[in-house]
């Protein structure tokens, strides 16, 4: 009788606890997860890379992400892990390919968009395969700008130094909810 009287105690003791701690931390952040819910919008970020040479497009990729505003960096990555090794017995592997940062805050009743792109590629593509030291290329797009639903806006342009070529990193946000 005695065990199952404090086993009910405890039983009590552990709910009270974390039954107001979770009160605590309700009412401390002063939202609740239905306020949270109500204030947030759901949004997908379509990404056009556009590269032009001479002026004419030549080559697009495409890259979306779904993303809640206000929420903390959202993050699209693709690509291949290369291993390089950087001092006699020590491997470390590289990224190769593409990575999409974005977040989305609303200010003032503004949509404000932030992104970060960074792209990389091998000089020669044979590269790819060899265990030797690749040569990469690398293009880093990072911007900040006011965005319109279902408009197109540029994020940023930039020319690639060896070659005729540019990129362009186009956004187009959509509103989910």
């Amino acid at each position: 009788m005695f065990r199952n009287v404090m086993v009910g105690l405890l039983a009590i003791g552990i709910y009270v606890c974390v039954g107001a701690g979770t009160g605590t931390a309700q009412s401390s952040e002063g939202v609740t997860a239905k306020t949270m819910s109500d204030n947030a919008a759901a949004y997908r970020l379509d990404f056009s890379l556009h590269e032009l040479e001479d002026g004419k497009k030549i080559n697009t990729r495409q890259y979306s992400m779904g993303l809640i505003q206000g929420v903390q960096w959202q993050e699209l990555k693709i690509g291949t892990r290369v291993p390089v090794e950087m001092k006699q017995g020590e491997v470390e592997y590289l990224d190769v390919g593409t990575n999409i940062s974005a977040r989305l805050q609303e200010i003032k009743s503004v949509l404000q968009l932030e992104v970060r792109a960074d792209l990389s590629n091998f000089a020669a593509p044979d590269q790819a395969t060899k265990t030797s030291m690749p040569v990469l290329r690398q293009l880093r797009i990072s911007g900040a700008t006011i965005v319109s639903t279902g408009k197109p806006i540029v994020i940023g342009v930039v020319d690639d130094p060896n070659s005729k070529r540019q990129f362009q990193l186009e956004v187009t946000a959509t509103r989910l909810k």
